[in-house]
């Protein structure tokens, strides 16, 4: 592999999102009072926060629909009644608190250390400015990437190849001396894939995948391809 670039993926890759979002909803259902179980509450989210991130990243819903929406149905699920109001108020208050928290999955800072003197690593995610920025800075992982890509600044979200182009002329790399590394094979490994790089599949859910795919289960066993 005559590899010079790396992309990482942020959330769910290098930054433990449920973990940290989990402790966000902590502290601001804490803050509004609100009489929720919160197991039962985060239960439900995950999924159907998926499903609208999904929705999302096929430009069928607005950034506006994924804040309000998914918290609209997670209490629908667990018939609880909020109003607009609060539930607006909620979603403000789950985007300033969430990148206060910043666990990381195992491996990260290791992992990094040890490829950043040997390639020049960059971002590549589909989360919003004003939280990735602040995630990447508050966990210390700011200083170890060149090129920062969101989907705000490209326009479009991974897997459109437009974004995985973007990044690429950003960090003034070739397709063939980069590979991408991410947590969801539609959108980091396929989007790669499909635009001629090439794609590590950080699958710590051991899910499977074809054996054509590269995949590793934790973020230390990149050290076995780079």
């Amino acid at each position: 592999m005559n590899i010079k670039h790396i992309f990482f993926d942020l959330d769910h890759t290098l930054w433990d999102f449920e973990t940290n979002s989990d402790i966000a909803f902590k502290t601001i259902f804490e803050k509004h009072k609100l009489p929720v179980n919160l197991d039962k509450f985060l239960n439900y989210y995950r999924g159907i926060n998926q499903e609208y991130w999904k929705l999302y990243r096929e430009e069928k819903i607005t950034k506006s629909d994924l804040r309000i929406g998914r918290l609209k149905d997670t209490f629908s699920k667990i018939k609880v009644t909020v109003s607009d109001d609060l539930i607006d108020n909620l979603s403000v208050d789950y985007i300033k608190v969430l990148p206060n928290n910043n666990e990381l999955f195992d491996g990260a800072i290791e992992i990094l250390n040890y490829l950043s003197p040997k390639y020049n690593l960059h971002i590549i995610t589909n989360g919003f400015n004003e939280v990735q920025y602040k995630k990447l800075d508050n966990s210390g992982l700011s200083s170890y990437f060149d090129q920062i890509i969101t989907s705000e600044d490209a326009g479009v979200k991974k897997p459109n190849p437009i974004i995985f182009n973007f990044a690429l002329n950003k960090a003034s790399a070739s397709s063939k001396e980069s590979i991408m590394i991410g947590d969801n094979y539609e959108a980091d490994v396929m989007g790669a894939i499909n635009n001629g790089i090439d794609a590590i599949y950080f699958n710590s859910k051991n899910e499977q995948v074809s054996h054509t795919i590269k995949s590793i289960n934790t973020l230390l066993q990149l050290k076995q391809y780079l």
